[in-house]
């Protein structure tokens, strides 16, 4: 399994740009896959259950930065920022991102986080309307969540094979980047369409299978 993995991630590494994070995509798969891409050499790895986290963090290194990618529910959000995530992908509402704010403020911190946007077409997935980040959030995420850090934008393409349709969804956020000279990363991108969202501006990938291959569900 540990030669597959390196595999993997040595094929992705000559595919993805030096300037763009890769992050693995750890949730569901045991912490022994994780070490295995750690000594491969990969540092960013992405959970999207609190609980999972909790449980896999003080098994593994502490120079891992761990990325929360999951749809986080506001009462989950005093036990994530306890466990001092280096980034949050997927706030995806003002009642998210102020209770960010008001958990962040208690513990003392600054919490960096991605807002998501909603560019797919399917209404199962979650997040602000590129109306939204372009006429409010931009202007107002600095002063009215001073213990937020909004370092850009996340978001996830049309579940499709139509590969304008995901262009379409990847330009779009990388337009709504330029507003805000604050939004540094584009988290766009995963195993079926990275290249593409690369492509198009993308500075983070989130891939899982490619590098584990496929989950087990529990």
């Amino acid at each position: 399994m540990s030669n597959e993995i390196a595999s993997h991630i040595n094929a992705l590494r000559k595919e993805i740009p030096s300037d763009v994070t890769l992050v693995c995509v750890s949730k569901f798969h045991p912490v022994e896959a994780i070490r295995e891409a750690y000594e491969a050499g990969e540092r960013h790895f992405g959970e999207s259950r609190v609980q999972e986290l909790k449980t896999k963090i003080p098994q593994l290194p502490s120079d891992i930065h761990w990325h929360f990618i999951g749809h986080l529910q506001t009462n989950k959000v005093r036990d994530l920022l306890k466990l001092k995530p280096y980034l949050i992908h997927s706030v995806d509402s003002e009642r998210l991102l102020q209770t960010i704010q008001d958990e962040a403020a208690k513990l003392g911190i600054i919490q960096d986080v991605l807002l998501e946007v909603h560019v797919a077409k399917e209404d199962t997935k979650t997040g602000f309307s590129p109306q939204e980040i372009t006429n409010h959030l931009s202007p107002i995420t600095n002063t009215q969540y001073p213990h937020v850090h909004v370092k850009g934008l996340m978001c996830m393409a049309t579940n499709t094979d139509d590969e304008a349709e995901i262009r379409r969804c990847f330009s779009t956020v990388k337009e709504l980047s330029i507003v805000n000279s604050q939004f540094s990363i584009l988290s766009m991108g995963m195993s079926d369409d990275f290249r593409i969202a690369i492509a198009c501006g993308s500075n983070m990938v989130r891939i899982g299978s490619t590098i584990f291959g496929e989950r087990t569900y529990h």
